[in-house]
């Protein structure tokens, strides 16, 4: 847990969830969403929740490693990128679960300085903090 909140939104779900609305609640941001056609929806261009976890979580992990570096006083290339692909699918007791994978690529690094920044940001990514002991994660140099 955080020792002090430094920043927090909210959002709120109407409609069926996975085919409803979700909105921020300061009203900057408002999202129709649609099930994939591998839940049994229509699919589509529209987003769920994994999209949305994705996304999140890429924009996270990157900003935690340009933080890491930063601490290590290492310059993170400027065509770096980190992909997370998010997959859901059901557990053997009743529910689903999440698969994630993390890629990063991070052009004309050594490889070794590389791969510190990779876990070292893991470490102080919130969302790798949050999915810790319930997700086995394990970012990749690509």
């Amino acid at each position: 847990m955080p020792e002090k909140i430094l920043y927090r939104t909210a959002a709120t779900a109407t409609g069926g969830g996975r085919d409803g609305k979700t909105a921020l609640n300061d009203g900057t941001s408002s999202i129709d969403l649609v099930v994939p056609k591998e839940l049994g929806g229509p699919g589509g261009d529209g987003l769920n929740p994994e999209k949305l976890f994705a996304l999140g979580y890429a924009a996270c992990f990157m900003g935690a490693m340009r933080h890491y570096a930063a601490s290590q006083k290492v310059k993170v290339p400027d065509d770096a990128a980190v992909n997370v692909s998010v997959g859901i699918g059901p557990r053997s007791d009743p529910g689903f679960g999440l698969d994630v994978q993390i890629a990063v690529s991070l052009p004309g690094m050594d490889p070794a300085v590389a791969q510190d920044l990779i876990e070292g940001g893991h470490k102080v990514c919130p969302y790798s903090h949050a999915t810790a002991g319930t997700l086995t994660i394990t970012p990749t140099l690509v």
